[in-house]
């Protein structure tokens, strides 16, 4: 068996039975080819015989490439997975796995964008758009983003058979769970609009967010629209597809939602991930404080 069979199996397991995204996927056996050159594997007992100190080693001269904590965190969970993977391959005891801790992550708070900011940017998204009906498509996701906070994943997995959208939508987020999110009348007649200058047929079972030859939109075309927008109403980066459903959670918040229902209208799992908010709208008052308050500066 050869590395690149290896690979193909990894890659096989990650796409097919794990459902991973794509995008996990090409990431997942990048990191598992790297580890296979490093420590020079070819073949599943090998891969599954990795100890904890060849972990640790490999780790360390990533880093002396100059990855992260971030990515070194992200590429040691792809590794313990494939080793696992490899360890299953084999026939070994569960549970004797080399065990490494991964570095700390300082998790950063959500930078949202101001409601008149994502007006703009939807507006901009329109008139700087090669087509006026791909601009219409790209601002009615960026609505549907920030008027409903819907993932990008979720906004561009809407059917045909939505059409058209009502007071509330049922959305099918991460684990296929699904909910219930209202539909603001400017998020409404945002989606409506770019149904009837489509050129595409919206079938029934189709995706209703189509691309320029016809086939389902890919988030790369939306992130593209975004950066060029943001770049012309001079926005820092940090204002990308995902910001606004930030700004959807935020606002929502600092007008006196209580944390359950906005649980429930994010999709979250858990209310840990919801509760980050609390601690950006608690920053955006002490920044107001601290612009306001007459003794700040002396």
């Amino acid at each position: 068996m050869s590395r690149a069979d290896l690979l193909e199996e990894w890659h096989g397991h990650l796409a097919t039975g794990r459902r991973r995204s794509p995008h996990t996927v090409r990431a997942y056996v990048a990191t598992a080819a790297r580890l296979l050159d490093g420590l020079d594997l070819a073949d599943w007992p090998a891969v599954a015989a990795v100890t904890m100190r060849d972990l640790r080693g490999h780790l360390a001269s990533r880093r002396a490439e100059g990855i992260g904590n971030a990515s070194a965190a992200r590429e040691l969970s792809a590794l313990k997975g494939f080793i696992a993977f490899a360890r299953e391959q084999v026939g070994a005891e569960p549970g004797t796995a080399p065990r490494l801790r991964g570095p700390r992550i300082k998790k950063g708070l959500p930078r949202p964008v101001t409601p008149d900011e994502a007006a703009g940017l939807a507006e901009m998204v329109e008139a700087t758009a090669s087509e006026s009906w791909t601009g219409r498509r790209d601002a009615a996701v960026l609505l549907l983003m920030y008027g409903a906070g819907l993932r990008i994943a979720e906004a561009l997995s809407l059917k045909a058979d939505d059409l058209p959208l009502g007071e509330t939508l049922v959305v099918t987020g991460k684990g296929n769970k699904q909910r219930v999110v209202p539909m603001l009348p400017i998020v409404r007649e945002a989606v409506a609009a770019y149904a009837k200058v489509c050129p595409y047929s919206l079938e029934s079972g189709t995706a209703l967010f189509r691309g320029a030859k016809g086939g389902p939109l890919g988030q790369g075309m939306v992130q593209k629209a975004m950066a060029r927008a943001r770049k012309a109403l001079g926005l820092p980066s940090t204002a990308t597809p995902h910001a606004l459903r930030h700004s959807f959670a935020t606002h929502l918040l600092g007008s006196g939602a209580d944390l359950r229902s906005l649980q429930e209208l994010l999709g979250h799992a858990s209310l840990g991930s919801t509760q980050i908010y609390t601690k950006v709208d608690a920053a955006k008052m002490l920044e107001a404080y601290r612009s306001a308050h007459p003794r700040e500066n002396d």
